[in-house]
């Protein structure tokens, strides 16, 4: 059975980012459903639109056939529907604190695929503060698995580590923010959503 992957982008991102566009690509060549959600900036709408989509995809699908997979903020949001759904997931240099995190980003951003301003704002931190699941996470290595890269420039790589103890772990020497050289891992996501790997 053929997984169903939902993707989600991170922080001022949108559905064609680089590393939605590999898995894009790989999952077309390969028959797999994939789907990449533009989503709004503001972290309440994007939660709706994510639980709404999981669960209509969910009544739809076969059990344990939809996966989720996020980069980022995309990864904070990954791991929370993960725990809520008692989904697959895969993360990339997550953000586990998106609340605390994102704090910085407080003012103007700018979205990434116009390069148009908007506003973050303190209440937009304090949803994600509030969707934070407990840590340490209990998803296991048969279900979660995390890929991060040390020199990632924005987040620290050792927060995932001790947020996910269970979770199988690929830690990358080097790299950066946005995974460097993500392509080498569309077959070894399919298998293990799979379970083949």
């Amino acid at each position: 059975m053929q997984p169903v992957i939902l993707f989600i982008h991170g922080f001022g991102s949108n559905g064609f980012g680089s590393k939605a566009q590999i898995m894009r690509d790989y999952c077309a060549k390969h028959d797999i459903r994939f789907i990449a959600p533009s989503l709004s900036h503001i972290p309440a709408l994007a939660w709706q639109t994510l639980t709404e989509l999981v669960e209509q995809l969910s009544a739809l699908l076969a059990p344990q056939q939809l996966c989720v997979m996020g980069s980022s903020l995309g990864g904070f949001y990954a791991h929370c529907l993960a725990v809520k759904y008692h989904l697959k997931v895969v993360l990339i240099n997550p953000s586990m604190h998106a609340g605390t995190s994102l704090q910085r980003a407080l003012g103007e951003a700018i979205n990434y695929y116009d390069n148009s301003p908007y506003e973050w704002r303190e209440s937009y931190v304090d949803t994600l503060l509030q969707l934070e699941p407990t840590y340490p996470s209990a998803l296991s290595d048969d279900n979660c698995w995390l890929l991060a890269q040390t020199a990632d420039e924005l987040l620290d790589y050792r927060e995932a580590v001790i947020a996910l103890p269970h979770a199988r772990q690929t830690i990358e020497t080097g790299g950066d923010h946005g995974f460097v050289d993500f392509a080498r891992y569309p077959a070894q996501i399919i298998a293990f959503f799979k379970g083949t790997d």
